[in-house]
This record gives structure tokens, C-alpha cells and sequence, in this order.
């Protein structure tokens, strides 16, 4: 479920708006819960506003999300599915050139 919401979803839209994902990895922490880290490359602080403001206006996106929300059922997943949702934000203390994304320059 999780998989087909990030996929079909939400990444897709990201993409549209020139969002570049590094990697999302998923890790098992017990029978119930996982933990899940994606990590996203922007320009500047200012560009990831941007893009998050035009992916809120996005009807299509906020209506497919919505849909999918509905399809899991709300309740459901705020009690289980989101329990953490952290946001932080790192400079890079490395040039893009040196590490193995200069090949997406």
C-alpha cells in the first residue's frame, strides 16, 4: 500500500516539478512498523518551497492523493502508518562533482 502511494503518487509529481530523489530506503523495525528514509536533493531551501507550494496547487495530485488516502482508509493510516514524519534539512559538505552524483550534472 505504502509502496503504491509513494509510487504511483507521490514520486511522480515530485519528478514533474524537478525534484531529484537520491535514494529511499526501508528499514523493519518490528512486526508492525517500519521506518522509511528518502532523501532528496534541491537547489536552495527557497527551490524546495517552490516546488512544494506548486505540488500543493497541483488539483490532479492533491485529488489522486486524496483517492489513495481514502483507498487505505485515513484512520488506518494515521494511527499505523505515520506515527514520525521528520523533515530536516543538510548542506552538503562535499562537492556534487566528487560523489557518484556528479554523472547527473
Amino acid at each position: 500500500m505504502k509502496l503504491i502511494l509513494f509510487n504511483e503518487v507521490l514520486l511522480p509529481t515530485q519528478l514533474k516539478y524537478g525534484v531529484r530523489l537520491i535514494g529511499r530506503w526501508q528499514t523493519t523495525l518490528n512486526e508492525d512498523t517500519s521506518e522509511i528514509f528518502a532523501m532528496w536533493e534541491y537547489d536552495s531551501l527557497e527551490q524546495y518551497d517552490e516546488i512544494e507550494s506548486k505540488i500543493k496547487s497541483d488539483v490532479e495530485h492533491v485529488s489522486k492523493v486524496q483517492q489513495r488516502l481514502d483507498a487505505i482508509g485515513r484512520d488506518r493510516l494515521q494511527e499505523a502508518l505515520l506515527k514520525d514524519i521528520k523533515q530536516e534539512f543538510f548542506t552538503t559538505t562535499v562537492k556534487r562533482e566528487q560523489t557518484i552524483l556528479k554523472t547527473l550534472i
